[in-house]
């Protein structure tokens, strides 16, 4: 048997066929979408069978959530990317995800899981990591913190010993500086 052909369309059928619910719109998602969406979720959960969940809900979220997406706000990865993102940090936050992982210390497992497992998020595959490579390195901390490990604004300060309003000034810039690229 051969390999199944992967299912790629525009952004725009993508978006056509989302919000008229039509199945190959789920193929494409899933085909086009879940490794990157998985990156990003198993960058902030750090645990293969969560990120999984994460994932599912994900997709089950975009498609039930497809009639409010709008593209004049932006564009379906990035809608769909926050949407990933903000259920993985739900989950990190969840009572039940830090009474599972109560005895495991996650940041000192990070390298081991990415290095054995294998699932190492890798913007590189979508031009990101070179355009964050751009960024002065006060500007890539804070994104890495917030937008790939799932901190807070105010955790990140903490984190950076800094004051709140550098973060938020020292982000909005830097996503400022990316923007450039894609305008």
């Amino acid at each position: 048997m051969g390999k199944k052909h992967k299912l790629s369309l525009t952004e725009e059928e993508l978006v056509l066929a989302l919000q008229h619910h039509e199945k190959r719109a789920a193929e494409a998602l899933y085909d086009m979408y879940s490794a990157s969406l998985y990156g990003v979720i198993f960058r902030i959960v750090n645990d293969t069978t969560t990120a999984e969940d994460v994932l599912q809900e994900a997709f089950v979220k975009i498609w039930h959530s497809s009639a409010t997406y709008n593209v004049d706000k932006g564009r379906l990865f990035t809608w769909m990317i926050n949407i990933a993102r903000n259920l993985a940090i739900d989950k990190l936050r969840s009572k039940d995800f830090k009474n599972q992982n109560k005895n495991q210390e996650i940041e000192n497992n990070v390298g081991y899981i990415d290095t054995h497992n294998n699932t190492v998020y890798k913007p590189e595959l979508l031009g990101v990591k070179e355009l964050v490579d751009t960024l002065k390195p006060e500007q890539k901390s804070i994104l890495d913190l917030i937008y790939f490990k799932g901190y807070t604004h105010t955790e990140a300060a903490e984190e950076l010993g800094m004051p709140l309003g550098t973060i938020k000034t020292r982000l909005r810039t830097a996503i400022q500086q990316l923007r450039k690229h894609f305008n």
